[in-house]
């Protein structure tokens, strides 16, 4: 008996040449393998769509059909939503999508669906492209088929993948991996398709690439390229932005726990830098080292290192040690022992930073400390231009991360470290982690190239991040005990004291 709940589900537009065709030729060997069920909706067609659908339903009672009509046009990707949220609702395992003008062969179905049938793949996508050759006996037109081909380069490249196609619209999705997905907030149009494999990369979704068969025949089509290909390139655009933290998009924040605040390393980063200022055998405390993968690298250069975060650290080395606790300020860290003061990006996330630094402050003795910092620089040129154009965007992570209580400029962090008793020996710009966003390939070196050069003209502009390393002095407390220990016997009078006031 079939255990996985298969639906094909047809979006249709214009269909009434097409429709029953494409029923005819969905492999009835299915309905065996799989509890499946066909699910059509009709995007308010003017022809007699809908009604073709039902007649089907009604000369055909053994194939399991439905029949729905939108009352208003949703839109290619609008109608696509109202489907995934049927295979949602009605417990489905797994969703097939096909097209009602016969431009996806239904033979396929059994090939494409097994992959995740199986548990090997969350979707897989019919492509048109990997057979060399094969669109164009098919009947692609040249120009869609050389648009099809730029703009999927262009998403490789930008989005780090090595699809053949990102542009078929013969898809099978398991409905757990659509449960992940916010393709509610999706556009309604023909970019659809685009978003959502933006969703299921970030997701780190399983994707599988089969060869179909290209057929174009009489069909008409629906999409204007020009616009489609603009709205494709902006949203992959978009997503990268997304990625570094630039410009939050709801739509594409997929990932859950703290994976989005990654190591940056390998590249111009704070992180980078951080690990560079540290001299080897140190003796270092890394607050709000999160996972360690800092650690990890100081400990490497000999240094023993002491995370202390709100989570627990995963790294495991003899070097390495960690307490979990809270970061709000209310109780001071101890840095009794050590040389090395690392806060990277954490100042930010506490809601004062001065008593926060003050606290660490009253620990420290005559000997050194070097305080190694990070913070956004809210002064950075985009986020400038957004708001010149009206946009304070928070998010997940970046520069507005939703999470950040404080913000600070150049002259903020300055001022800031002066007033809590720090002496700044270097503040730096940091470049966009473009290499984490673009790949750490051409397209991302050179990014981050060309921020570099840019930040050498104005830090102050183009610096994404400030990087600090500062020198940590004593408070006034510890000082006057110091004295008061290394100062001697007290007696004699207020008259026979040096600094008497003559009278």
């Amino acid at each position: 008996m079939p255990t996985k709940r298969l639906l094909i589900f047809v979006v249709a537009y214009h269909a009434e040449a097409t429709l029953a065709k494409v029923f005819d030729r969905v492999p009835r060997s299915l309905f065996v393998d799989y509890d499946c069920e066909v699910l059509v909706i009709d995007d308010a067609s003017t022809d007699r769509t809908y009604e073709i659908g039902r007649t089907y339903l009604a000369d055909h009672p053994e194939f399991r059909l439905r029949v729905l009509r939108n009352r208003y046009n949703q839109g290619y990707g609008g109608n696509q939503k109202l489907g995934y949220a049927y295979a949602i609702k009605e417990g489905f395992d797994l969703v097939a999508l096909l097209h009602g003008d016969a431009q996806y062969a239904p033979e396929e179905l059994p090939a494409l669906t097994k992959p995740v049938a199986d548990g090997e793949a969350d979707a897989v996508f019919g492509s048109r492209m990997l057979v060399p050759g094969a669109a164009s006996r098919g009947g692609m037109p040249l120009y869609k088929l050389v648009g099809n081909k730029i703009l999927t380069r262009i998403q490789n490249a930008v989005l780090r993948t090595s699809l053949s196609e990102f542009h078929s619209g013969y898809r099978i999705y398991a409905v757990a991996t659509l449960r992940r997905l916010p393709f509610l907030l999706n556009s309604n149009d023909f970019h659809f398709d685009t978003e959502i494999i933006i969703q299921l990369l970030n997701l780190g979704a399983r994707i599988v690439e089969l060869p179909i068969p290209t057929y174009y025949g009489g069909e008409i089509s629906r999409v204007n390229g020009l616009r489609y290909a603009k709205n494709v390139v902006v949203a992959t655009l978009r997503n990268a932005s997304h990625r570094a933290g630039i410009y939050y998009q709801r739509r594409y924040d997929v990932e859950t726990g703290n994976a989005h605040y990654g190591p940056k390393l390998g590249y111009a980063s704070s992180h980078s830098f951080a690990v560079d200022a540290v001299p080897a055998g140190s003796k270092v405390i890394d607050i709000g080292g999160g996972a360690g993968f800092i650690a990890a690298r100081l400990a490497a250069k000999d240094c023993d290192v002491h995370i202390v975060d709100q989570h627990p650290a995963a790294v495991t080395h003899a070097r390495v040690t960690s307490e979990t606790r809270a970061l709000d300020g209310t109780a001071p860290v101890s840095t009794k022992g050590y040389d090395h003061v690392l806060l990277l990006d954490v100042i930010e996330h506490v809601g004062s930073p001065e008593i926060f630094l003050e606290s660490l402050r009253a620990g420290f003795d005559h000997d050194k400390k070097v305080l190694v910092l990070s913070t956004p620089n809210i002064a950075f040129i985009v986020q400038r231009v957004q708001l010149m154009l009206g946009q304070f965007n928070y998010g997940k992570a970046g520069i507005l991360d939703i999470t950040h209580k404080r913000l600070f400029t150049f002259r903020g962090i300055r001022r800031l470290l002066e007033d809590t008793g720090f002496r700044s020996i270097e503040l730096r710009g940091v470049p966009a982690p473009f290499p984490k966003v673009l790949g750490d390939g051409r397209l991302g070196r050179a990014a981050l190239g060309a921020n570099l050069a840019l930040i050498k003209l104005s830090k102050t502009l183009f610096s994404y991040q400030i990087f600090v390393v500062a020198e940590g002095t004593p408070a006034v407390d510890f000082l006057l005990e110091d004295a008061r220990a290394s100062g001697g016997a007290t007696g004699g009078s207020p008259a026979s004291s040096a600094h008497a006031v003559p009278g």
